[in-house]
């Protein structure tokens, strides 16, 4: 009988589940980055969320499994991620919502769960209790709290987590090739209606608090302008039909698009680009702008000035003649431009990476499990 050794028996891959809502706020984009990541460091991952966030960011084509969760509220969410995350090895849940159901899902289970806070929750009246409420109980239920900004780690202990960590969400640099870009941003100009006038542009939900009224007066004194400015906004929600009737009832220079799947190209024709939301943490349009190279407008508000320094002009949030003073400045003045792009390109050299953002979350996974 040989005395040889048989082969070891090698521990089996992590399996990570990854639950998410509409992906929107660039949590879809940032879990569809992270997938890719963890299932090339040899995890098997599962992404449990709507069908829709499947059909926008395609997690399967990124090497994870995909599980919907069925629509009909809460309960049955509940049931989706228990099935989903049955000996997973821990589970990843990025915003609010999504870790309250993943904390329901959990109970009873000693798999460790992830929290990633990408944006706060705006409630008002009652449902400001609410929301407090499931803060409260998925800090309290998460082994890790992530906080894409330090004022949202701040919540995140507020509400009472065990432990709570900054951990900025990277965006994958875009791939430039100056030739091309030039044509792309002079085709995209002509199809706006931007040829021989200034462009500004912005990007972002159609919802209470991102803006878009102070923009809109902003938008009413740039008709003062010679060449008159258009404003393009990209993107969908409920506030469209009141934003689009006072287009028509003022005659303002506004274009809404809605939801557009070549938003970086846009952002690159563009002359200045506004960011007028009342509260952002590390803000995708913001990075995006950057990246695009073009001059950003920002509330400073949030993780804003932390994550964009003397790389952007920042106006308080409401007030339109700030927000309009600011981009006619730019519009007239090169120098300055040019000033604020450089400025861009040494900031985002000195962002985090997607690989960073892969190395942490997977040294907070290993920490969990050996734990």
């Amino acid at each position: 009988m040989s005395s040889t050794p048989g082969p070891a028996h090698a521990r089996p891959p992590l399996h990570a589940v990854q639950v998410l809502g509409s992906g929107s706020g660039g949590s879809g984009a940032h879990v569809r980055s992270l997938t890719g990541g963890l299932v090339a460091h040899g995890l098997r991952v599962t992404v449990c969320g709507p069908q829709i966030a499947e059909a926008r960011y395609a997690f399967t084509e990124g090497g994870a499994a995909f599980s919907p969760l069925v629509p009909g509220g809460n309960a049955l969410a509940v049931g989706g991620i228990r099935a989903a995350s049955a000996g997973a090895d821990v589970v990843h849940a990025h915003g609010l919502r999504s870790g309250m159901l993943a904390a329901l899902a959990l109970r009873g289970r000693s798999t460790p769960l992830v929290v990633t806070w990408h944006t706060r929750v705006r409630a008002h009246g009652a449902r400001t209790h609410v929301v407090r409420l499931m803060e409260r109980q998925a800090a309290r239920a998460a082994a890790v709290v992530l906080g894409a900004s330090p004022d949202l780690v701040d919540q995140a202990r507020l509400r009472g987590a065990r432990d709570a960590r900054l951990a900025p969400v990277a965006l994958p640099a875009p791939r430039t090739v100056p030739d091309e870009d030039e044509c792309v941003r002079l085709k995209a100009r002509a199809e706006l209606g931007a040829t021989g006038r200034p462009l500004v542009m912005t990007v972002g939900r159609l919802e209470p608090g991102q803006g878009h009224g102070p923009l809109l007066d902003a938008a009413r004194a740039w008709r003062e302008m010679d060449p008159e400015p258009l404003l393009v906004v990209a993107g969908e929600g409920a506030e469209r039909p009141r934003l689009q009737r006072r287009i028509e009832d003022e005659e303002l220079p506004v274009l809404l698009l809605g939801r557009r799947g070549d938003v970086p190209e846009l952002l690159a024709a563009a002359d200045v680009v506004v960011m007028p939301s009342r509260w952002e943490a590390r803000s995708l349009l913001a990075q995006e702008a950057l990246y695009a190279g073009v001059p950003l407008v920002a509330t400073a508000v949030g993780g804003v000035p932390d994550l964009l320094g003397e790389a952007a002009e920042l106006v308080p949030y409401g007030d339109a003649a700030a927000l309009a003073q600011a981009v006619q400045r730019l519009l007239g003045d090169p120098v300055r431009c040019a000033q604020l792009v450089e400025a861009g390109h040494r900031l985002t050299a000195s962002w985090p990476t997607e690989a960073d953002t892969v190395a942490h979350v997977l040294s907070v996974y290993d920490e969990l499990v050996r734990a």
